[in-house]
């Protein structure tokens, strides 16, 4: 395991600063001109419109081919995406245009990379080393997550887009060259019975094959809509309370250690309990951090509850990973989490909505109360939901 570990997380942790980076240099140096606030958004918009349209080929895609291939390839795209982004910047052309593009690629193939991640870990990985593995990819995530905010807050200011565009394009080829030579047992062969479009269609039917189980697990993809929504409602929350920036930064610091933590124990912790109970409690759990959240108005508070937010969040998706890696098989891993990921884009624009909403009528705090609510009946729901796989399971063992 040793040999294919060290390669394949370094992989992984230059794909994450490289990425993390640039999408924090892009948007910030197209801030820097006036009235470019309102582009910001509606680029981000249009990702995630695009992301959610895009899905169900490129899960399609992760099935058909090898996922370590489609892990090199999305690195050398990054790469040549950055290089041509420098190259244009030294000639001293500077296009929005161009950034805007940019921001889009690297949007959509880190979305591929992701759910590519997933099923090539259950494909490459034994049953026994899932949570070992799981742990150590956690813990180079949010040491990227921390070390790309850490670099943001150093570089934003020194460095230009030649710099960050440079930096990236290294990154992403230090990336592909660590996927390249990360030792992989494919065990998928791609299906030449059904056709590109019948295995897409084929998607929507493998979810409601076990309805109570993926409804499970569906519930359980409501945190990271809630994640991105507390990305984007604790600044307006913060500004409304005219607290300076920092405290919006330890936010993000906060939430990457509690996270950290999670990846240091949570190899034991899923000796200790099974994923179905870890999920069903994070969630509970969360839902007590956001309502605790909404009764208070210090920042210390709100960035001492994250802590505690980012340590469940990552126990519920990491518990949620390893139990898809044991449950779901290998050749429909790619479309399960494409279907899955369609659910959590949707969730995810309409908190946008909501975020709008809530601006619009100067109730931005109420923001705190509706999600804690709605992540309040998701566990109730998970509960219910749970105790029918055990009652079923229950039944399969008596016969």
């Amino acid at each position: 395991m040793e040999n294919k570990t060290i390669t394949y997380l370094s992989g992984r942790f230059f794909d994450g600063i490289s990425s993390g980076l640039f999408m924090m240099a892009l948007p910030w140096i197209m801030l820097q001109q006036p009235g470019m606030g309102t582009v910001v958004a509606l680029i981000a918009l249009f990702c995630t419109g695009l992301s959610f349209c895009l899905t169900p080929l490129f899960s399609v895609l992760i099935d058909k081919h090898s996922r370590k291939s489609i892990l090199i390839l999305v690195q050398i795209i990054q790469a040549l995406t950055a290089a041509i982004v420098c190259i244009i910047y030294w000639l001293g052309i500077e296009s929005n245009g161009l950034l805007a593009l940019s921001q889009v690629i690297f949007w959509l193939s880190s979305n591929v990379a992701w759910a590519s991640n997933n099923a090539f870990t259950q494909e490459n990985y034994a049953k026994d080393q899932y949570a070992k593995i799981s742990g150590y990819q956690e813990i180079v995530m949010q040491g990227t997550t921390l070390g790309a905010g850490a670099l943001g807050i150093l570089l934003l200011e020194l460095w230009g887009m030649v710099e960050f565009a440079l930096f990236a394009a290294v990154a992403s080829s230090l990336a592909a060259l660590s996927y390249l030579i990360t030792p992989y047992h494919r065990q998928v062969s791609p299906s030449t019975k059904r056709s590109f479009l019948g295995q897409i269609k084929e998607s929507k039917v493998l979810l409601t094959e076990q309805p109570i189980f993926y409804g499970f697990i569906l519930i359980s993809c409501l945190s990271y809509p809630v994640l991105t929504f507390l990305s984007k409602l604790v600044p307006i929350w913060f500004a409304r309370l005219g607290v300076s920036g920092d405290w919006f930064a330890m936010y993000n610091v906060a939430f990457g250690l509690g996270s950290l933590m999670t990846g240091l124990v949570i190899s034991k912790i899923l000796t200790l309990y099974s994923q179905q109970s870890i999920m069903q409690y994070s969630v509970f759990v969360l839902s007590l951090i956001l309502l605790a959240m909404s009764l208070v108005t210090q920042p210390l508070y709100i960035v001492a509850f994250t802590a505690f937010f980012g340590l469940f969040n990552a126990l519920n998706r990491i518990a949620r990973t390893n139990w898809m890696h044991h449950v779901v098989p290998m050749a429909q891993r790619g479309r399960i989490d494409g279907g899955l990921a369609m659910f959590s884009t949707l969730a995810q624009s309409l908190s946008y909505v909501l975020i709008a909403f809530l601006a619009h009528t100067d109730n931005i705090g109420l923001g705190f109360t509706i999600v804690g609510f709605i992540m309040f009946f998701a566990s109730l729901g998970m509960l219910k939901l749970g105790g029918k796989l055990d009652k079923n399971r229950k039944l399969a063992l008596s016969h």
